[in-house]
């Protein structure tokens, strides 16, 4: 049997990236998927076909993680398209690097209102969903950056160390329904956007690595797996690194 067999599982973020890796992962072990992303364009589409490739129901959404009423819309919109929903994965996020001396108002709104408030728009919009089951899986992607802090992105690591703590609070809040929360926090993961680094940065970055190599979408999809199926049903409130070990 399949380890989501019979479940369904919404993404946030899910167009690309590693919430693509995370969709596809979820989708070859069963699971129903219905993802969100901020506009339907190509690539939306070419992810829904590549999971209904996979022989599971899926459906891929437009809509604004963080806009409060464009979040409920769309929750509503996938309960009466799948009937339930058994694990939300919060994954989307965006970048506005910076010094802080230089950085603005709307470059720190932009970063804490996308990848914060989005956390707490879509958890609360499938609370009442997980609650009425009395189960359900919350994972909520920090980074490594949330952990330790980094220069020039301090809209960025306030935004993920938040989402830490969100995660510990909904944890204790949900516990008593069944509902865990977890976060996972990336490290130097190879995607789209590290892609335009030039090889000595990249290789620079590796150096730092104990396992001497930035991760995949593939390596963090396989954590939020874990997370998501009943192997991990005793773990709620973590935190777990992946990292090549960059901040053990």
């Amino acid at each position: 049997m399949k380890l989501l067999e019979g479940k369904v599982a919404v993404i946030t973020g899910a167009a690309r990236g590693i919430g693509k890796a995370i969709a596809l992962k979820f989708a070859a072990q069963g699971a129903a998927i219905a993802f969100t992303d901020i506009v339907r364009n190509e690539a939306m589409s070419d992810t829904e076909a590549a999971l209904v490739a996979l022989g599971i129901k899926a459906k891929g959404y437009a809509a604004n993680a963080a806009n409060h009423a464009d979040t409920l819309r769309v929750v509503d919109e996938i309960v009466a398209d799948f009937g339930r929903i058994d694990i939300l994965v919060n994954n989307a996020g965006i970048t506005k690097d910076g010094a802080l001396k230089r950085m603005t108002e709307e470059q720190w709104d932009a970063v804490i209102t996308v990848n914060l408030k989005s956390v707490f728009n879509f958890t609360k919009a499938v609370q009442p969903v997980m609650w009425r089951q009395a189960c359900g899986s919350v994972i909520n992607l920090s980074s490594v950056v949330g952990v330790s802090g980094n220069a020039n992105q301090c809209n960025y690591a306030a935004s993920k160390a938040g989402i830490i703590g969100f995660t510990k609070s909904a944890a204790r809040e949900m516990g008593v329904r069944g509902i865990r929360h977890n976060a996972i926090a990336p490290g130097f993961i190879l995607t789209e956007m590290t892609s335009i680094l030039p090889d000595d940065v990249k290789a620079a970055w590796a150096e730092k690595i104990p396992l001497r190599r930035g991760g995949t979408p593939d390596d963090v999809a396989d954590v939020a797996l874990f997370l998501a199926s009943d192997m991990s049903s005793y773990l709620t409130g973590q935190t777990l690194l992946c990292d090549g070990g960059m901040n053990m």
